[in-house]
Parts: C-alpha cells; sequence; structure tokens
C-alpha cells in the first residue's frame, strides 16, 4: 500500500476485546481458544468460585495486564482508564486548565509563565506571582507537589477555580477566579534567526498540531530572510508518525521515500513518499540528533539522510523503529500495541536490539553506552558493520541501532568540577536565578529580547559573585579554583534561567545556543556550504 505522503499512515487496529474478568471465554466458544487461554478462564473461574476471600476478578486483571504487555517488546503497553487522559494530553496538542508554567521553589509554587491568551492571563495572574491555594487546598509546604498542582489547577473544560496569590509588591493576598480552558501545547519550542541568512527550530515532539506549528515556523524565517534552516530534535522522543512525514515532505522532492512499515499482517503495511509540493526542497538543512532522539524524530533525520537531503550532526540517537497504535477499549482503558516495523528510505531498520519481556535491560541501553564511552568517543559506538546500506547519492549508512549522525559532536563536559555538580544537583542555579528575576522582574520586565535582557543584568563578575554568595548560604561552600573552571559554565546557565523566567522558553534555548558546540558545529557546516556528500562516516575496525 504505496501513498504519496501518507497522511494516516498506519489504519486503526480493530478494537482488541480485553474488557473484563472473562475477557476471552465471552466471544469464543470452549472449542476456538487455545490451552493457554482455557487455562486462564479456568484459573480465573476458580478464583471467582473457591478463593478463601472475595476479591473483584476485573481489578485482579487490571495488576495482570501490564505485566501481559511488558513480556512482548519494551514499547506495546496497557493504559489503565484513569490514566489514559493524562497519557494523551501531550500529544493532543492541548489540555484544559489554567495555563501556568510553574516551578517549586522553597516549598511555593512560583507561576514563571502565564500562557499568552490563557485562561490564567485573562483572569490577570502574572509571571513570578506565587500560588498558595486553589479553591481551599494549600499548595504550599507540604502541598507543594507537582501532582498536587497539576491535579487542583487542570480540570473540565469551563470549571472554575479560585486560586489565592502573593504577588511582589502586593501587602495582601490576591484572588483570582479563574475559569479553565483548553491550553495549547506547543511542540516547537524555539524559532528565531540565529546568524545570518540561518534559522533555528526546536522541535521537542511530534503532537498532533507540530507539523502546523513547524510550517508556520519555515514561513516566518522564510520571510526574515533565512535560506538556511537548523532543525534541533535532541532530546524529542517521538509521537505521532503522520506529523514527522508531513515535515519531511517540506524538504523532499517528488516520489522521494520518506518511510515504510511491514508488520505480520499485510494490511498494516505502509509506504510514505513525498507528493512534491514542499516549499524549501532546495534549502540548505542540518537536523541535530542525540541519545534521546526517538523514533519519529529518527523518520525525520532517517529520510533526510537516506535522501541526502539534510546533513546529521550530534549524538547517535535511541534506535526506536517499533510502531503502535493505541486502541480504547470498552472500559476507556487503552492499549498500545506494536504492529510493525518502520524502515527508512534505504531499507534499514533503526530499531536496537531487544529480547522479549526484558525491557530493564533495553531501558539500560544508554547507560551502557555512556558507561563504554560512546557520548565522547565517535569510535566506541557499536555498529553491526554487516548492515550497511546506501543513500540515495550512494554514501554508507547502517542499521540496527539507531541514526549514526554525519558528524559526531561529543557531549560537551566543559566546566565540569566537583562544584559545579553540587550546585547542579541542588537545584541552586535555578533558584538563585529566580530569585534575580523575582528582585528584579520590575526593570527586567522592559526587555523584550534576549540581547535587551543581558543589557540589564549585573556584569558577569558580580552576578557570579553574588551567586557564589548564595550557593555557600545554602550549603554548598565556595571553592574558587572549582568556580573559576566552571564560571563560564555557572553564568550560561543562570543567564539562560534568567532569560527563562522573563521572557520564556525560547530566551532559555537561545542563551544555551550560545555555548553549544554542536548548534556552532552546525553554523559552521552551513556557513562553509557543505553538503551531505561531503560526509561519509566510516568506523574504524576494532582491533
Amino acid at each position: 500500500m504505496k501513498r504519496n505522503l501518507g497522511f494516516v499512515l498506519i489504519p486503526t487496529v480493530l478494537a482488541v476485546g480485553l474488557g473484563g474478568g472473562i475477557f476471552i471465554g465471552q466471544h469464543m466458544s470452549e472449542s476456538k481458544l487455545t490451552p493457554g487461554e482455557r487455562k486462564l478462564v479456568q484459573m480465573m473461574q476458580l478464583i471467582n468460585r473457591e478463593y478463601v476471600d472475595e476479591v473483584e476478578v476485573d481489578s485482579l486483571l487490571e495488576g495482570v495486564y501490564p505485566h501481559l504487555m511488558a513480556l512482548l517488546d519494551p514499547h506495546s503497553a496497557y493504559i489503565p482508564a484513569s490514566d489514559l487522559d493524562e497519557v494523551n494530553e501531550e500529544l493532543d496538542g492541548s489540555f484544559s486548565g489554567v495555563g501556568v508554567s510553574f516551578q517549586i521553589l522553597n516549598d511555593t509554587v512560583n507561576a514563571i509563565d502565564v500562557i499568552a491568551g490563557g485562561p490564567a492571563e485573562r483572569a490577570g495572574l502574572q509571571a513570578g506571582d506565587k500560588i498558595l491555594k486553589a479553591d481551599t487546598v494549600s499548595l504550599t509546604g507540604k502541598g507543594a507537589t507537582n501532582e498536587n498542582v497539576y491535579k487542583n489547577l487542570r480540570g473540565k473544560n469551563g470549571s472554575h477555580v479560585k486560586l489565592q496569590v502573593k504577588r511582589v509588591g502586593s501587602a495582601k493576598t490576591l484572588t483570582f477566579d479563574v475559569e479553565r480552558g483548553n491550553v495549547p501545547v506547543s511542540s516547537v519550542d524555539a524559532v528565531y534567526r540565529l546568524a545570518d541568512g540561518i534559522g533555528y527550530i526546536k522541535v521537542s515532539k511530534f503532537a498532533k498540531n507540530t507539523y502546523s506549528e513547524f510550517s508556520d515556523a519555515l514561513d516566518r524565517l522564510n520571510a526574515a530572510g533565512v535560506k538556511k534552516y537548523i532543525v534541533d530534535l535532541r532530546g524529542n522522543v517521538g509521537g505521532f508518525m503522520d506529523q514527522a512525514i508531513e515535515m519531511a515532505n517540506q524538504f523532499l522532492p517528488l516520489n522521494s521515500r520518506i518511510v515504510y512499515t511491514k508488520g505480520r499482517n499485510p494490511l498494516l503495511d505502509a509506504d510514505a513518499s513525498a507528493n512534491g509540493l514542499g516549499a524549501y526542497k532546495d534549502v540548505d538543512l542540518v537536523v541535530l540528533t542525540d541519545e534521546n532522539s526517538a523514533s519519529a524524530s529518527e523518520i525525520f533525520a532517517g529520510a533526510m539522510q537516506d535522501n541526502d537531503r539534510g546533513i546529521i550532526v550530534g549524538r547517535r540517537t535511541f534506535g526506536k523503529g517499533l510502531v503502535q497504535n493505541q486502541t480504547t477499549l470498552p472500559d476507556r482503558s487503552a492499549l498500545r500495541l506494536t504492529v510493525s516495523r518502520y524502515y527508512t528510505p534505504s531499507g534499514r531498520s533503526i530499531q536496537k536490539e531487544y529480547k522479549r519481556g526484558e525491557a530493564g535491560m533495553y531501558d539500560l541501553d544508554i547507560n551502557e553506552r555512556y558507561t563504554r564511552g560512546e557520548f565522547y568517543h565517535a569510535d566506541s559506538i557499536k555498529l553491526d558493520l554487516t548492515k550497511k546500506f546506501k543513500t540515495i547519492g550512494g554514501r554508507t549508512v547502517y542499521g540496527g541501532g539507531g541514526i549514526m549522525p554525519d558528524i559526531f559532536v561529543p557531549q560537551d563536559t566543559t566546566g565540569y568540577t566537583g562544584y559545579y555538580v553540587n550546585i547542579f544537583n541542588s537545584g541552586l542555579i535555578q533558584r538563585y536565578a529566580y530569585v534575580v528575576a523575582d528582585n528584579y522582574r520590575s526593570v527586567l520586565k522592559d526587555a523584550k529580547t534576549v540581547p535587551q535582557l543581558m543589557k540589564l543584568l549585573p556584569r558577569d563578575a558580580t552576578l557570579l559573585r553574588n551567586f557564589v554568595d548564595y550557593a555557600a548560604q545554602h550549603g554548598v561552600p565556595a571553592r574558587w579554583y572549582y568556580i573559576r573552571q566552571s564560571q563560564n559554565l555557572i553564568l550560561n546557565q543562570l543567564k539562560a534561567v534568567i532569560a527563562r523566567d522573563v521572557l520564556g522558553y525560547q530566551a532559555y534555548v537561545e542563551v544555551l545556543n550560545q555555548s553549544d558546540p554542536t548548534v556552532s558545529k552546525a553554523v559552521s557546516i552551513l556557513q562553509e556550504n557543505r553538503k551531505p556528500s561531503d560526509f561519509n562516516y566510516v568506523p574504524k575496525k576494532k582491533k
């Protein structure tokens, strides 16, 4: 089943009948059951009829379903009805709530961002407000937990919550009646002109609205004179496959294969190719990846690499090439079942190895990569050299475990010292940055851009000294030999978090990118007009 740009790549799986205590025998005659299925039915009947205490068989089975799915593969899963809405929210593109990004510091819920146009902003809340109560529920002290905040700030569309707020400059507690509403969940975290003619787009997930956001970002940058693009997929663990396909379509000529899938059921096999309508088929492109780029991220990166349309920079991706379909069951629980494997245009499956029922070992793969030095040395990457494939231009690429970048950039540990590790693990950078943003909000609020904000901050020496004093007051004594080694890293992260607290998350990304070696490498590649054909990774043979 081949399609030009498959808007719905995988057909919906027919509903699986896993409803209750006799979920197998209910719709099948005994003669059609396997011996194992008959055994399970008999076990449930015996427990229901003869167990010493009365038990709810359905509740008993609820505890079995997750273990059953875990015996299949690392990505098939059972989702209880109570968790389904929360699990789906992030990829649905919106949720119902008040529209506040928060950070818990000193047992207090601090609003670090009030989403423009959201319910909280319409009610009058501002960044920097401290939320003390939601209706009668305290959100301070022991009540200041992420779970408690989510539970009380989110809710049904149209429902109300009274928030008690402490605001800098106000002697009395303020109360706001907020009507909960749809809050958009952005999947494009940053869009800006990074250098002359070069634009940067960070995509954090592949949600239902990702392609629309991404397309808008491309058009905005193009209108600003951008001709070359960096797409940052680092840390993007994936999501909806069709969104990655449509993103890839923007950069590929007609009939260029994007991805195809194969499974046990041929009816679920699909093949997606570009429809030739993409508006950016001729631009220079760099894609950034790391070990946390997975699934839909790997579809996009693989399509760009195999079609020689983009240069992949960074580190080897996660290696998730299994495709799941989610089916909602009659009780509103859901089954995420692996139905096929996906393959990049050259024919490589990038799913890393796994053994059924051993999800724990699978999850430890990233730790093993770190231990053997893969994050720091390309030659430490464990590739299956027998799985060689060719890009459309004849370059060699490898299957069997993630997308290998065309240019490897090691993890940056410049400035890592014992002092930095202590302040980082203690959360002191975030805490002090919020103190600065809060104390000087009346001045900093006039800044509209990162350069404007940087001019309003204290000089580097003053900012560093004040932070070191703050850290010493909170249990991390000054050790100036190590502080001087880490000062650039500390200052950069302080400024990034302050920028986030004042201007929003994009400003945080902008500041961090200024000293990011992977971003710097991408810019130099584009400025030098390098092409994919310039790069052909040749692994060194192990002795």
